[in-house]
């Protein structure tokens, strides 16, 4: 089993030339496990995780409600916001600056065969990461991602996920508000969940802003700990 996952921050880049990317990545690892398969041919698949942040994009996912985007398509241009449907699960996202979107292209043949579990362990990634800037962060039962004040009329959601799993290679993953405008969560009903809120790190913390270089260092850590993997 290979648990080198192979790094790359993306800096700012385009949506879908980000998830261009991802499918040809993808794709290579389940290819090897085809000829895998094929001619037992014992080849090493790869993993890798990017970092990346998106202009401003709204993206719908496959069981997701086109009625929660709250936009039409010229007022998506007036915000200078595109659209996509895409093939991960979940509902309605949106990503833009100041945002640390995370997305690992594993093959969980290499670390376990569980996606339910390899969603909680991205959630706790974020919740041990989280912890380190003094918030106590958790799950909610029944919506995936991370969230504060569970349970109260205060809940508000910092961290949204979504993957799609292919013969167990994963693509997506986690958007964790940073130094999010939230003004254009308005726009959408976010994940299709009415009534709770969305947050940002550096509104929890009530500064301007959050070192994103150092959060992102904070973000590897634990996902190579809970991963048992290393960073390559």
């Amino acid at each position: 089993m290979n648990k080198m996952i192979k790094f790359q921050d993306l800096g700012s880049k385009d949506f879908k030339a980000t998830w261009d990317y991802q499918e040809t990545l993808f794709k290579a690892i389940l290819d090897t496990k085809i000829k895998n398969r094929r001619e037992a041919a014992g080849l090493e698949t790869d993993n890798h995780f990017l970092f990346v942040e998106h202009p401003h994009v709204y993206t719908l996912g496959k069981s997701g409600d086109l009625t929660n985007l709250l936009l039409s398509e010229a007022q998506l241009t007036e915000k200078g916001a595109t659209f996509y449907k895409i093939n991960r699960g979940g509902d309605i996202t949106y990503h833009g600056p100041g945002q640390i979107v995370g997305y690992p292209i594993l093959d969980l043949d290499n670390f376990f065969t569980d996606i339910h579990k390899y969603l909680r362990l991205l959630e706790e990634i974020i919740i041990l990461t989280l912890a380190e800037y003094g918030l106590k962060t958790e799950r909610s039962p029944g919506e995936t991602g991370v969230w504060l004040d569970v349970g109260t009329p205060f809940a508000r959601k910092i961290c949204a996920m979504g993957v799609r799993a292919s013969r167990w290679v994963t693509m997506h993953g986690f958007a964790l508000n940073v130094n999010a405008d939230l003004g254009y969560f308005d726009n959408i009903i976010p994940c299709g969940i009415r009534g709770k809120a969305v947050t940002s790190l550096n509104i929890e913390l009530g500064v301007d802003t959050v070192d994103e270089a150092e959060l992102k260092t904070k973000l590897l850590k634990h996902f190579a700990d809970l991963f048992e993997a290393r960073f390559v």
